[in-house]
C-alpha cells in the first residue's frame, strides 16, 4: 500500500513538475522566497492593527507561535522522523526533474513552506472571518505551496501533508488564543 502511495506520489511530482517554462520558473522561484511576501504580511499586520487596535500584539505573538509550532514540527516530527529524500535529492530522478534554484535540506516530507503558509492563512480565516480573506488567503498558500513541486525541492503528498499539518496547526493556536483572550482579556 505505501508503495503504491509512493509511486503515485512520484508520477504525480513528474507530471507537475514537468510543466515548466522559463516565465514560470521565474515566477515560481519568486513565490518560494522568503522575503517575496513581506509586502502582504506588512499588508495583515496593518489590518489587523486597524480592526484589532491594541489585541494586535496580542494576535501577532500568536501568529508566530502558528509559525514556530508548523515549522519545528515539520521538521522535528516529520522530516527527522520520516527522512524521505526531496525529489532533487533522490539520485533515480535526478535525469527527470526540472530544478530551479536551490534543492534545499535532505528530507522532504512534510514541506515546512507549506505548514507555514497554511497554518497562517487558516489562523488568520478565522481572525479575519470575511469569505474573500479566507478565499484570498488559501488561494495565496496553496500558489506558495505548489511553487515547491514546480521547483522540484517536494513531492506532491510532501505538499498535501504540510497543507494538512499546518492547518491543523493553525486552527489549534486560534482555538487556544481565542479562548484565552475572552478569558482573561476580556473578563469581566
Amino acid at each position: 500500500m505505501l508503495d503504491s502511495l509512493i509511486q503515485l506520489d512520484t508520477k504525480l511530482f513528474l507530471a507537475l513538475n514537468g510543466a515548466h517554462s522559463p516565465f514560470w520558473d521565474c515566477i515560481m522561484l519568486f513565490a518560494s522566497g522568503k522575503l517575496t511576501w513581506l509586502p502582504l504580511y506588512l499588508l495583515i499586520i496593518y489590518l489587523i492593527a486597524r480592526e484589532h487596535r491594541w489585541k494586535t500584539l496580542w494576535w501577532l505573538l500568536a501568529i508566530a507561535l502558528v509559525v514556530t509550532l508548523a515549522d519545528q514540527i515539520s521538521v522535528q516530527a516529520f522530516k527527522n522522523v520520516f527522512q524521505r529524500l526531496r525529489p532533487c535529492h533522490n539520485p533515480g530522478l535526478s535525469d527527470f526533474i526540472h530544478l530551479v534554484g536551490r534543492c534545499g535540506g535532505k528530507y522532504g516530507f512534510i514541506s515546512s513552506h507549506a505548514a507555514n503558509t497554511f497554518g497562517v492563512a487558516v489562523f488568520l480565516s478565522f481572525l479575519f472571518s470575511r469569505k474573500w480573506v479566507t478565499a484570498g488567503l488559501l488561494v495565496w498558500a496553496t500558489f506558495v505551496s505548489y511553487s515547491r513541486i514546480y521547483l522540484g525541492v517536494h513531492y506532491p503528498g510532501d505538499v498535501l501533508v504540510g497543507a494538512i499539518v499546518g492547518a491543523g496547526i493553525g486552527s489549534a493556536v486560534w482555538f487556544v488564543s481565542s479562548r484565552l483572550l475572552s478569558r482573561y482579556v476580556y473578563k469581566k
